[in-house]
């Protein structure tokens, strides 16, 4: 069994070839703003398993991280947006969750430090008030939706902000307002995109680098298939998803006899659309679909705003090896601004196990900078490496959303 983490030393003296790689790349895609992406690393498979457009955990990133943060947001503004002064910042508005108010208050901060004016608000929100964050109230200002020639557009205090900054994944479709000046793309969100569209694109710059670094994509990339159109309140689609997950278990459980990797293969079973970590089930056999109580199937199927789950993402579940001292599971998460990781912080579930989801709220967060080298000491490598693979997956989704002539998109 190969273990990535004896290969460090090898990624490192191939690091001026990556970064050649890298910025040759990156001037073929349009480059994220931000995101942030889950990283599970088994020793034997290092691999994003969840990527998010429109991250909202900027308040677990550490302190001593905020400038550099800083300075890459600033330098993806002036490069794709040239002399923007103010930045209208665009947030959900269904939750009054302080975690996600945090968030929004580290962003508002993080453009703030970069020099731009930043204002936060929403048609949805009240004319003007405050949001209740960990550290403080945020300032709402009164958002209004105008029309000008057809199209819609957001006036702040009576006024046109040069930007609009979306953290909104846009489950429930695009929201009103949203002209031609916001980023993240609209068509990024979540009424649009899919888990799997995003795998598709990652699969690609994952062989490349494979090939350029002489070892197996498959230590670099969780294997996973799409189950379409599944009406999981049928029993013969049931049915029919249960023998899909036994085939791609079976494979899995090749592929481990063939690496040596001497455990039992499970099986993700995910909304191909996102979903907060929610309506997500793990399986080691298909006949666990059959066996679901209403319960169960009801959160399998839940998806944010009551949107119709269609799909589902099929997903290898990657064990962690990474512990704290009480053998608490761990997962990477980092966060991504320009196309590079920018800020790690770790999560750690006392109470899963180290194939479960983590994503629960039994979850507590750690800064890299608290933990130091207990699982940490790999962040910089293959780490990074994977995070910032995926953003430029995620430059090429966006081509790919554009260029499909049979999507609808606003």
């Amino acid at each position: 069994m190969s273990s990535l983490h004896d290969l460090s030393a090898h990624l490192e003296a191939h690091r001026d070839t990556i970064s050649q790689w890298m910025n040759q790349k990156r001037a073929e895609v349009p480059i994220p703003f931000y995101g942030s992406v889950d990283v599970r690393d088994a020793d034997w498979k290092i691999a994003v398993v969840d990527a998010n457009h429109f991250p909202a955990g900027f308040n677990n990133i550490a302190e001593q991280d905020m400038d550099d943060i800083s300075a890459l947001m600033g330098t993806h503004i002036k490069r794709n947006y040239g002399d923007c002064e103010w930045i209208h910042l665009y947030p959900e508005a269904h939750t009054r969750n302080k975690g996600y108010v945090e968030n929004i208050a580290t962003i508002q901060r993080l453009l703030k430090m970069a020099g731009y004016r930043c204002t936060v608000g929403s048609p949805m929100f009240e004319e003007r008030g405050w949001l209740d964050g960990l550290s403080g109230p945020v300032e709402l200002s009164p958002v209004e939706v105008a029309v000008n020639d057809g199209e819609e557009y957001l006036l702040v205090d009576g006024e046109i902000p040069d930007l609009t900054l979306l953290n909104n994944d846009l489950t429930e479709g695009v929201l009103p307002g949203l002209g031609a000046q916001v980023f993240p793309p609209k068509e990024m969100g979540w009424h649009r995109r899919r888990k799997s569209e995003h795998y598709i694109q990652l699969q690609g710059y994952v062989e490349e680098i494979a090939d350029l670094l002489e070892i197996d994509a498959w230590h670099l990339m969780s294997e996973w298939f799409v189950s379409e159109n599944k009406c999981l309140e049928k029993e013969s689609c049931r049915i029919r998803l249960a023998q899909e997950i036994d085939d791609f278990l079976d494979g899995l459980a090749e592929k481990y006899a063939a690496h040596g990797i001497e455990r039992q293969p499970v099986a993700f079973i995910k909304n191909d659309r996102g979903t907060y970590g929610l309506g997500i089930m793990v399986v080691t056999k298909g006949e666990q679909i059959l066996e679901l109580s209403n319960r169960k199937m009801n959160r399998l199927m839940y998806a944010k705003g009551g949107v119709d789950v269609e799909n589902f993402l099929i997903q290898e579940g990657v064990p962690t090896c990474l512990k704290t001292e009480e053998g608490s599971p761990v997962e990477p998460v980092v966060y991504l601004v320009d196309g590079q990781a920018a800020s790690w912080f770790y999560r750690i579930n006392p109470k899963k196990g180290d194939n479960d989801n983590l994503n629960s709220p039994s979850a507590i967060f750690q800064s890299i900078h608290d933990v130091g080298e207990d699982y940490g000491e790999h962040a910089h490598g293959w780490h990074a490496l994977v995070a910032e693979l995926s953003m430029l997956a995620m430059g090429k989704e966006l081509l790919a959303y554009k260029e499909d002539k049979n999507a609808v998109v606003p």
